[in-house]
């Protein structure tokens, strides 16, 4: 490269203006490497000019250099047939010549009249017609193939590119001329100043590169946010612009009493088997519960109260006192709204305030793992309670909720919760798979939940709740769910996920 340099130097020196064809043809080297050095002269300010020529170029073909050496099609047919009176069998001199090279050169041999056709004893035979020939398709093949394009006629060149033996290609030359700073040495101009420059003042006399203002530079290494805390990050700005308070979610491990009892879930109930619940071992129990709220809870559960009749069953406080990871954070309602119930319990003629919590965690169930389910996943929940509220309440506030959210075709489906009552599923038309999908359920909570906390008898709590992991898969076109939690979660696709807007597109 270096003596490639030199050359071009010398050469550049002695005319004003010159051909990168004409150089690389001079030196004898391939173009593209003229181009690459005139490519880093072109980094040095005002060593060379250049000017691109954009030009066509006529290439042979694969079949095209194969005739350069065995010949064109016209002249295998004639060479392969015998100068005799008899000539041969058509069929046989197919037989000898690949089905493309007898089909094509037999008719071009035949308009040139190298051969003829004759017919004896109803088969077709092939005559020579003259005894030498002059094969000018490989003559001009050659000629194109050493540069010669000057040699041969327009004419034939449509001919030869009809033929596909020849195609036009894009290509490019340069115009080069010495530059105002040009020099038979070239010094690499510097990128920073050294101390040793500065005590020798010699930075005064060097040529420094110019700055590239536009240049990006390289991106400094930092954290980034996963997926899912980008579109937590939007579920909790829609809820606070519709005035709701955040409820502290960071206890995991919760009793089964806030988990089930507190909701008016019976202890049978299947969700609280091990089969579908984390219990935990160690601490196994608990026993820090509010004894007078712990009293109502097991009354309404085993005689009933409020005006329900209960279950009608042995309530035992081992099962309340029992410890897992939390199924739902609901629990963590339940504890909101006792709180919540204090000053009533005190003063019943209190003024209710009305309230609205919503939540976004981990909650944790004995799931089988495949593409779609986890052992943890995060749930969002939303809780409004106020005098008089009803179940058109709560369809309204979903309606603006899943608006927020670009969604606007709803439609609900009754279903059954064991703490709300009425209950409601929450389906989404999508418009990718053209169909009705549930993205929540809801309900009213049950007087039988609500009562025993304090809260006065002419208050209403709705809620409703949906997982953050669906949305987020939907959202970052994710299948697998995964690719998205886990450890198998590739690191990358953190760093590229651009921040999340939810929304109609």
């Amino acid at each position: 490269m270096e003596n490639l340099q030199e050359n071009l130097i010398e050469d550049l020196n002695n005319v004003d203006v010159c051909d990168s064809l004409g150089l690389a043809a001079k030196l004898g080297v391939n173009h593209q490497h003229i181009v690459g050095v005139l490519k880093s002269f072109e980094n040095i300010p005002g060593f060379i000019e250049t000017t691109i020529i954009k030009e066509t170029k006529w290439q042979l073909t694969e079949e095209g250099q194969m005739i350069t050496e065995k010949g064109s099609h016209e002249a295998l047919v004639w060479f392969n047939t015998p100068d005799d009176d008899d000539g041969i069998e058509m069929t046989l001199l197919m037989n000898k010549l690949d089905k493309n090279t007898g089909k094509v050169g037999l008719s071009k041999a035949l308009a040139l009249k190298w051969v003829a056709l004759t017919k004896k004893e109803g088969k077709q035979y092939v005559q020579r017609k003259v005894k030498q020939i002059d094969d000018k398709v490989k003559t001009y093949l050659l000629a194109i193939n050493e540069g010669k394009l000057n040699e041969i006629p327009d004419s034939v060149k449509a001919d030869l590119k009809k033929r596909k033996l020849i195609s036009e290609i894009p290509f490019s030359r340069y115009q080069v001329k010495k530059g105002p700073n040009f020099s038979c040495k070239i010094e690499k101009p510097e990128t920073d100043i050294t101390a040793e420059m500065i005590l020798k003042d010699t930075w005064k006399t060097k040529n420094f590169k110019s700055y590239n203002f536009k240049a990006l530079g390289i991106a400094p290494d930092r954290g980034h946010l996963h997926p899912l805390l980008k579109v937590r990050e939007q579920f909790c700005q829609i809820f606070l612009e519709m005035g709701f308070q955040e409820m502290p979610t960071n206890n995991f491990v919760e009793s089964s009493f806030w988990n089930f009892d507190a909701l008016f879930q019976p202890q049978q109930h299947p969700a609280r088997d091990a089969h579908d619940t984390f219990f935990i071992s160690d601490p196994q129990f608990s026993d820090n519960f509010p004894k007078d709220y712990l009293e109502k809870v097991k009354s309404v559960h085993s005689t009933g109260g409020f005006g329900s009749q209960g279950y009608k069953y042995e309530w035992k406080i081992e099962e309340a006192q029992k410890n897992l990871l939390r199924t739902h954070t609901t629990a963590v309602s339940a504890r909101m709204l006792y709180k919540a119930a204090e000053k009533y319990r005190e003063n019943p003629d209190a003024p209710f305030t009305p309230l609205k919590y919503f939540s976004i965690d981990r909650v944790f169930r004995n799931e089988t793992l495949d593409a779609t389910h986890l052992a943890e996943f995060h749930q969002i929940e939303g809780v409004v309670a106020d005098v008089g509220l009803t179940l058109g309440d709560l369809m309204g506030i979903l309606q603006q909720f899943f608006h927020k959210l670009g969604i606007k075709k709803l439609k609900f489906k009754p279903a059954y919760n064991p703490y709300t009552e009425p209950s409601m599923e929450i389906f989404s038309y999508h418009e990718g798979l053209k169909k009705w999908v549930e993205v929540g359920n809801s309900g009213v909570f049950r007087p039988e939940m609500l009562l025993p906390m304090g809260i006065p008898e002419d208050v209403t709590v709705i809620a409703w709740g949906l997982s953050l992991e669906r949305p987020t898969m939907i959202k970052y076109a994710i299948s697998n769910i995964r690719d998205l939690v886990g450890h198998k979660v590739d690191l990358q696709m953190v760093y590229d996920n651009p921040i999340c807007i939810l929304g109609e597109n």
